[in-house]
């Protein structure tokens, strides 16, 4: 069985069909690209995907269950978890609160444990072992002595990390990481290459990657889907995808 299995999934806004007939599977510790184009539907299939858009046809199977009509943070619990385009951090809040903020689902106590706090009680237990989880997720990614900065602060290489620890204290099957890239330079860029790589053994998850830096997507992806205009026009290995005449002529030049 898929961990992720759409059919013929679309969605269409008004009479722009933005996304038809996208039949994707991943299985487990696969690592998986999603390129093509500017416009071409990419971040549009991963709001599909996390509930954040309700597709007008096709079926998300994740685990051979549907979840399409979930909620978003109803998807999460199912296993899957995202980072976003544009960074979404809590900007205000410190690092350590922004990764703790992704444990909410897994806390147990109630709302009279949170009204009367009182020494001993559920709410203090659980808040003091979301901290020590989320501490080692930060040392996992360096940036331990980072904890108690407010988030805004961090350099910008360290703000993707954060969104990906973020992501990853959900406690996900499949991490969807959407141009993880953007705006590093090559250092920040081989930097962010290894730490897919890690979090992948590390956590024993399969990710589903939308990038534009080709150096990451052709050195780290063991399979590549290609979109143009909301439809799949390729799906092969990294060397079947850059000697594909329809990808070289839509999407990477001669």
């Amino acid at each position: 069985m898929a961990l992720l299995e759409t059919n013929n999934l679309g969605i269409t806004f008004g009479g722009l069909r933005a996304v038809g007939n996208f039949d994707i599977s991943i299985g487990e510790h696969e690592l998986v690209g999603l390129i093509g184009p500017n416009g071409a539907g990419k971040t549009t299939i991963f709001n599909l995907l996390t509930g954040v858009y309700l597709p007008t046809e096709g079926d998300i199977l994740v685990d051979g269950k549907s979840v399409v009509g979930l909620k978003p943070y109803q998807i999460v619990t199912r296993g899957l978890s995202r980072t976003f385009q544009n960074i979404r951090l809590f900007k205000d809040l410190t690092v350590i609160d922004n990764v703790k903020i992704a444990f909410h689902q897994q806390m147990k106590y109630g709302i009279f444990n949170t009204l009367f706090r009182f020494p001993g009680t559920r709410f203090w237990k659980e808040e003091a072992e979301i901290d020590i989880k989320a501490r080692e997720l930060l040392k996992i990614f360096n940036m331990e002595e980072s904890a108690d900065k407010l988030s805004k602060n961090l350099p910008y290489g360290q703000q993707r990390k954060l969104e990906i620890a973020r992501a990853l204290a959900t406690n996900p099957k499949l991490v969807l990481l959407d141009e993880p890239a953007a705006g590093m330079n090559p250092q920040e860029t081989k930097e962010l290459m290894d730490t897919i790589r890690f979090i992948r053994e590390k956590f024993d998850v399969s990710i589903l990657l939308i990038e534009h830096d080709m150096s990451l997507v052709m050195g780290i992806c063991e399979r590549i889907v290609v979109i143009d205009y909301g439809m799949i026009i390729a799906k092969g290995t990294p060397e079947e995808i850059k000697n594909n005449p329809k990808v070289i002529g839509a999407y990477l030049g001669a």
